[in-house]
């Protein structure tokens, strides 16, 4: 990878961690637009590059991840993380595979980005009752389940997921951030471990000047798009979001039609 296509891809990560419009959908589509081979240290780069992402959630409210009720967040936090650490851990290489597929990613755009539609109409009637418990956590932690399929976008499915336990969208939106963080930290560390251990140590030795800058990039990106994500959801909900996501797919649909090749080499 030149530093130019680690710039570009660690920009799009950062941009769409924290959106609903699938980050890992965007990489995906950013590397085969760029012409980047899907070598392992560029399947291990995408993911650990979310690391400098999910630092930014951590610097953004460092006052929850280190208040004093701490214990009680972050119980919380592991009961929502447990049933996509168990999953992931179970199907990772049928995840990986998914993860070279364009067609699955422009698919589940559409389908996410027509669900997004009537997201703020199916549940406008939040509770008073805004605390988290148990069973919503355990809940969204479910939800997070079916980001793994590359086009639905964890962030989306964890803030819808907080909505239908009658969470408000700042609410659901702000436990989506904090959830991220054990989940991505997890991937990113897991991805760096399984890259080291198939000999790819000195492939990370030769390229950690590439990992640093793709980090550094995707934590200033974050940090702007997470207080940008805040306000505009609070304000507008998410059918702009879901528009796009049909506009990205749609496009990317008429464009595997004509084939025109957007494939991972």
């Amino acid at each position: 990878m030149t530093i130019f296509e680690t710039i570009i891809i660690a920009i799009v990560e950062g941009l769409t961690e924290f959106l609903p419009v699938s980050s890992t959908g965007h990489m995906i589509l950013a590397q085969a637009l760029l012409g980047v081979e899907s070598t392992d240290f560029v399947k291990m780069f995408t993911v650990n590059i979310q690391f400098g992402a999910i630092l930014s959630v951590v610097i953004l409210y460092w006052k929850r991840f280190f208040q004093v009720n701490f214990v009680d967040f972050y119980w919380k936090l592991f009961i929502a993380f447990l049933p996509a650490a168990v999953l992931g851990f179970l199907f990772s290489d049928y995840i990986d595979m998914l993860l070279e597929s364009v067609a699955v990613v422009a698919v589940m755009l559409v389908l996410g980005g027509i669900l997004m539609l009537f997201v703020d109409k199916w549940f406008n009637k939040p509770s008073e009752n805004q605390e988290m418990d148990w069973k919503r956590a355990l809940k969204i932690g479910f939800c997070q389940c079916i980001a793994m399929i590359p086009g639905v976008s964890r962030s989306m499915a964890t803030i819808v997921g907080g909505m239908s336990t009658k969470l408000t969208r700042k609410n659901a939106a702000e436990f989506s951030f904090f959830l991220a963080v054990p989940t991505m930290a997890a991937a990113t560390g897991y991805s760096l471990m399984k890259f080291i251990k198939d000999d790819g140590l000195q492939a990370f030795a030769e390229n950690w000047s590439t990992l640093l800058i793709g980090n550094i990039v995707a934590f200033i990106v974050a940090m702007l798009a997470i207080k940008f994500f805040i306000s505009f959801l609070t304000k507008y909900g998410f059918k702009a979001f879901g528009w796009y996501r049909i506009a990205i797919g749609g496009l990317i649909i008429i464009l595997l039609l004509c084939n025109v090749d957007l494939s991972i080499v």
